[in-house]
């Protein structure tokens, strides 16, 4: 049979249900939920969050209302776990790990210092010091160690908690050993005769040291009477974080600058760098 031309009326018909049909498909996307090829940058501002329902913030990337530019990552009950340079001081750039105790949630446990940029902040570590044979001495009138220390240099002050007596009177000092062999001292202490303790503290930041080297103390004392004797003994040595900007240690000498690791893509740190200490560790 032959075809019969359908009227003017019933082609509009279905140009009209054909333009339907385009006009709705071209409102259909995909859902995006991967990124499988090229990069997501966020610049000038702005920031990518991730929330839970209730509202709290379990990840943030980009820059905060401060001007910083930052990451942090929080539990779901709003406190934070860690971050990446979140402060108004935006040259610092510090990384912390923050206490899971709800009645604490400000204090960190974990985090490099704030005025000194080569060291560890937190957690503050134990320094290692060492009776001699001297730490307690009788007729002695010459400078003997007592107490000596050698350990690498992780937070950048060192505090070291001692206390002296003497019988007929005597001396105490310190002495700090930088890395390459360069000697001062600290303070030298004039010890009353007596049963009297004479206590000391000394603060000390670690002047001239790269994080990892061996740093020295040495604590000495010498009797003013050979019928004398002479006791020191060491309550604690401890490195901490620096409290102000006058504590940050001063910079060693370097011959050359250390080349900052791009954090780019594709950027990779070299073997000696991950698993090598610092290079010219003092002797």
């Amino acid at each position: 049979m032959a075809a019969i031309p359908q009227d003017l009326l019933d082609r509009i018909r279905e140009l009209e249900r054909k333009v339907r049909e385009l006009a709705g498909r071209s409102q259909i996307r995909p859902a995006l939920t991967e990124v499988l090829h090229g990069d997501i940058i966020i610049g000038e501002g702005g920031q990518l969050i991730a929330q839970t329902p209730a509202g709290q913030r379990t990840f943030i990337v980009g820059q905060t209302p401060q001007g910083d530019w930052g990451v942090g990552i929080g539990r779901e009950n709003g406190t934070a776990a860690l971050t990446v340079g979140d402060d108004v001081a935006t040259d610092r750039q510090m990384i912390r790990m923050w206490s899971r105790d709800r009645d604490s949630p400000d204090r960190v446990l974990v985090m490099d210092d704030f005025y000194s940029d080569r060291f560890l902040g937190r957690p503050w570590l134990p320094f290692p010091m060492y009776p001699t044979p001297n730490s307690a001495m009788q007729g002695t009138t010459s400078w003997q160690y007592a107490w000596i220390g050698r350990g690498p240099a992780q937070n950048a002050v060192a505090v070291l908690n001692f206390s002296t007596i003497s019988s007929a009177g005597g001396e105490v000092r310190v002495n700090y050993a930088r890395p390459g062999g360069t000697t001062q001292t600290l303070g030298t202490w004039t010890v009353p005769s007596g049963s009297t303790w004479l206590n000391k503290t000394i603060t000390q930041p670690l002047d001239g040291a790269e994080w990892g080297q061996d740093v020295v103390f040495q604590i000495e004392h010498r009797n003013s009477s050979s019928t004398g004797a002479i006791e020191t003994r060491m309550f604690s040595a401890y490195t901490r974080n620096t409290f102000t900007a006058d504590e940050a240690p001063d910079v060693p000498t370097r011959t050359a600058a250390a080349a900052a690791v791009a954090f780019e893509a594709g950027a990779d740190i070299s073997t000696d760098q991950r698993e090598e200490g610092p290079a010219d560790s003092a002797a």
